[in-house]
């Protein structure tokens, strides 16, 4: 037996989510690894799933959880053994394949990586996919040509999980750094992970011309909407902009003109279907580039047995950077 969450869906539709024991008899039989979980994280799309706020979950009843960390029981997948140390983002686990808010799992083993050398379960998780999206849009930015020397670098929904390791990496690798945040009393947070200047999120949300000033060198945005629109219209020629969230809603009230009179490049990233060599390069990247001590200000430790009421938090913002679960707690 092993605890877990389980999403059931109700008859009126709605989602119940209890802490539960399971045997391993249910774990599912489409997968070539067995692992034991020792640390997941709540992410967006957690929230969602457990609240039932949106239609993530796609097969019922469902362990959520997208990510998760901790090491090999039993293996058939030739490139994983009993003690081999993995790490879990995507995939469809915890949508349409049981997930990582849970002491085991059965996984595929084309969708593990190996856990980077002196990388802990805590810490990867403590990154999770928000921090591993994070990582993606940087790198990103630097393959478009946006350097440290090419301007400002917008970050927004910077309190989030994706927001402040999008920060902290930007700022560790020399880049100046402005974050746009709905919580202003988290000024000195953003600060303290390398933000030059944090400001409000109004000067971005609400509905803007299609040109604007010319401001940044390149945007990483996690919000969406008339955000994303007004980040793109205030982007300077030839710059770009990498969106990866839908915070403020999945709408882009947007204009051509910035693509056809400022050049500038609209890229999308996704990190649920990556693939592995790329996520392999975000990994490794994290595990040398990535300060420990942000991390660990970035981070909250929580029990699965908090992870219920946690997630509509994460939904209504009020959960600073990141949230690790402890599978075990």
């Amino acid at each position: 037996m092993y605890k877990a969450i389980l999403l059931n869906k109700k008859e009126d539709g709605s989602t119940d989510a209890q802490l539960t024991q399971l045997d391993e008899a249910q774990l599912p039989t489409d997968g070539d690894v067995t692992v034991a979980v020792d640390y997941s994280t709540i992410n967006f799309k957690d929230g969602l799933a457990i609240t039932g706020k949106s239609p993530v979950v796609r097969k019922w009843p469902m362990v959520p959880g997208i990510d998760g960390a901790g090491e090999v029981i039993e293996s058939s997948h030739p490139d994983w053994k009993p003690g081999d140390r993995f790490i879990l983002n995507g995939w469809g686990v915890g949508e349409t394949h049981m997930g990582c808010l849970a002491e085991r799992a059965r996984l595929k083993g084309d969708w593990l990586i190996p856990m980077p050398a002196g990388m802990s379960a805590r810490s990867a998780m403590a990154i999770g996919t928000a921090g591993y999206t994070a990582m993606l849009s940087a790198l990103a930015l630097q393959q478009q040509g946006v350097d440290k020397d090419a301007g400002e670098v917008l970050v927004t929904g910077a309190s989030g999980g994706v927001g402040s390791v999008a920060v902290a990496i930007l700022a560790g690798w020399g880049y100046r750094i402005v974050a746009s945040t709905g919580k202003m009393n988290e000024a000195d947070y953003l600060k303290s992970l390398g933000a030059a200047e944090v400001i409000d999120r109004a000067e971005l949300s609400a509905p803007g011309k299609p040109l604007q000033k010319e401001r940044w060198a390149g945007v990483i945005d996690c919000v969406g909407s008339h955000t994303l629109a007004n980040a793109v219209a205030q982007t300077r020629y030839g710059g770009t902009v990498t969106a990866c969230g839908l915070a403020q809603g999945m709408d882009f009230p947007a204009s051509v003109a910035p693509f056809i009179l400022r050049s500038v490049k609209l890229i999308g990233i996704d990190s649920v279907m990556a693939p592995k060599a790329k996520r392999i390069e975000a990994w490794q990247r994290l595990a040398t580039d990535l300060d420990a001590a942000k991390l660990d200000a970035i981070t909250t430790e929580i029990g699965l047995s908090q992870a219920i009421a946690k997630a509509p938090e994460i939904l209504a913002g009020k959960v600073r950077g990141r949230l690790v679960v402890n599978v075990h707690g």
